[in-house]
């Protein structure tokens, strides 16, 4: 009788399987950004001058909710020990995807609701 191995390929890790499985799943991330603790509800990953940026919202900082919802740009090389949360979240109407700065140069968006 073989035995036969019951091995998974790992998973891709690291930060930018993270982020994508972030926008693709709808799930926010935790993560340190100039020294404050964000969780931020990803909504485009791409690039600008050969950096990664992230796009999203931010709906919470230091473990309080922002005084304004609004989008803000995350270069991803300032995103420390970024890690998947288990909290939803729903593509912000604020969020453009047409936006000029994105065009040819979009990595992945959240798709529309």
């Amino acid at each position: 009788m073989t035995q036969q191995s019951s091995i998974q390929p790992a998973a891709p890790n690291g930060d930018v399987p993270t982020v994508f499985e972030g926008i693709v799943r709808n799930f926010c991330l935790a993560a340190t950004y100039n020294r404050t603790a964000i969780v931020l509800a990803p909504h485009i990953l791409y690039t600008r001058h050969d950096e990664l940026f992230v796009d999203g919202v931010v709906v919470e900082r230091d473990g309080q909710p922002p005084r304004e919802p609004k989008v803000g740009t995350f270069k991803l090389a300032g995103l420390q020990g970024i890690a998947l949360t288990d909290r939803p979240f729903f593509r912000d109407p604020l969020f453009q995807p047409g936006d000029v700065k994105y065009q040819d140069v979009t990595l992945m968006a959240v798709e529309p609701a």
